[in-house]
């Protein structure tokens, strides 16, 4: 019974022991601030130069929306729009498969 249901057990072992890595790291970072990596560059930038955020400048302008909904919404449709183009390279990709004739 137990080799039955080996690969469910691994599967519980393994995310336990995620789990209890990232609580002993959690527990051990107690003042740690987690930021990204574009907040902790543009921090290092502006130290060095001193006021890199005044000086930069884009090269193409940039819409901003107005709320976070739009931009959410935007983001979702784009997602959309590319696993659609995916599916249809694969289906297409299958498709061709099955039109070639048996040697």
């Amino acid at each position: 019974m137990v080799f039955k249901y080996r690969l469910e057990i691994l599967s519980i072992l393994a995310v336990l022991g995620f789990c209890a890595l990232f609580l002993y790291t959690s527990s051990i970072m107690t003042d740690a601030e987690f930021a990204g990596s574009d907040t902790l560059g543009s921090t290092q930038i502006a130290e060095m130069t001193g006021k890199a955020e005044e000086e930069f400048q884009p090269l193409i302008w940039q819409w901003a929306p107005p709320s976070g909904e739009i931009e959410s919404g935007l983001f979702a449709l784009q997602a959309a729009i590319g696993g659609i183009l995916v599916g249809w390279v694969f289906g297409y990709w299958k498709g061709q498969k099955k039109r070639e004739p048996v040697k």
